[in-house]
């Protein structure tokens, strides 16, 4: 049975057709970012019945963009962009109303209208902003899910590993990040996750912890190393990042923001306070919490506002295990929007 779009429309079905260059998708479709400053920002264009067209920006968010990102192999998502951000494109709007949950591999697993069917013109075409390929690609293998697993970088045009001398959690809380994934768990060793191949590309990394991408962590120059595939380094990580802080100065203070049911809600303030933030602070490896604004003091929010009367001790390890009403159930507006300013950068495990 083809699942249906909760608006009732059928799942995209992936055209054969496709160009050549351009990355394809599942089915042989192709996406690529245009109008932007690099090939990995811009507007989100896909090559269907043999023509680039749009994507209208109708329910168009971070999960839906990051999607985008890592099929083009552009790291994470920083924005999503509407309103033709990059400038209105040209041709069909092939595709509206998406609603990726933001852990599909492929745009083509997302939810959407059939092709061409939307209620758009191109001053809605959506777009994405992603980190980009300044540092190297990412993956970890050997394990179920993406977040967890034997690391592996992209160099040269190889995969190659990591060698576990001086590996430790802050290396593995750098990875975790720049995968999207979350806090770290652990950093295990000697192949936990069985051996790779190809080149063992980086040894002795010495991660602070705060980098925001591997490549900025120090290490012995790419491929010399003293170390055999037994010695590949791995990383576990909490999972898809749940939990983040937006409209903030950085990453680790601002309007609390969750991802439930494939979308960024806020949190009521309605019994927020220092302990509230002291766990969305060490969720998100920001270090202790020093303050718990609310009053939607980093700006009001969109979208659901997911929790209420949010009850934490302090003490639990993520904010999803803290007493709250229901989900969804609230009696707050946006400008009750809860906020956390964290002290920024230092790792669970780590000394200051």
């Amino acid at each position: 049975m083809v699942p249906v779009h909760p608006g009732g429309s059928q799942c995209v079905q992936w055209s054969q057709q496709v160009p050549v260059g351009p990355r394809h998708l599942a089915g042989g479709t192709a996406v690529r970012l245009a109008g932007g400053t690099s090939r990995c920002a811009g507007r989100v264009e896909v090559w269907h019945e043999g023509r680039w067209g749009t994507v209208c920006d109708d329910d168009w968010g971070l999960p839906d963009g990051a999607v985008v990102c890592r099929e083009l192999g552009c790291g994470t998502a920083l924005e999503a962009p509407r309103g033709a951000h990059f400038g209105p494109g040209t041709g069909p709007i092939w595709l509206d109303d998406m609603g990726c949950s933001g852990e599909e591999t492929t745009l083509g697993q997302c939810r959407a209208r059939p092709w061409g069917q939307n209620n758009c013109n191109h001053e809605e075409d959506a777009s994405v902003v992603c980190t980009g390929t300044s540092g190297p690609m990412l993956r970890l293998m050997g394990a179920e899910g993406r977040c967890a697993g034997r690391l592996e970088v992209f160099h040269e045009g190889l995969w190659g590993t990591v060698c576990d001398d001086m590996w430790g959690l802050p290396d593995a809380a750098v990875v975790c990040r720049e995968l999207g994934c979350g806090a770290p768990l652990s950093a295990p060793g000697a192949a936990f996750f069985g051996e790779g191949s190809g080149p063992i590309w980086l040894d002795n990394v010495r991660c602070r912890g705060n980098e925001s991408a591997l490549l900025q962590c120090p290490a012995a120059p790419w491929g010399i190393t003293d170390c055999q595939h037994r010695e590949d380094a791995a990383v576990v990580c909490a999972g898809p990042v749940q939990l983040r802080l937006a409209g903030g100065p950085g990453r680790c203070a601002g309007r609390v923001e969750v991802l439930h049911a494939g979308r960024w809600g806020t949190v009521c303030d309605d019994g927020w306070n220092l302990a509230a933030a002291t766990v969305v602070c060490r969720e998100l490896g920001c270090g202790a919490a020093l303050e718990s604004p609310g009053r939607a003091q980093y700006g009001p929010g969109t979208g659901p506002i997911w929790l209420d009367e949010v009850n934490c001790v302090g003490t639990e390890p993520a904010l999803r295990r803290c007493p709250a009403e229901p989900w969804g159930r609230h009696n707050c507006n946006h400008h009750e929007d809860a906020a956390a300013v964290c002290e920024g950068g230092v790792v669970p495990g780590q000394q200051a």
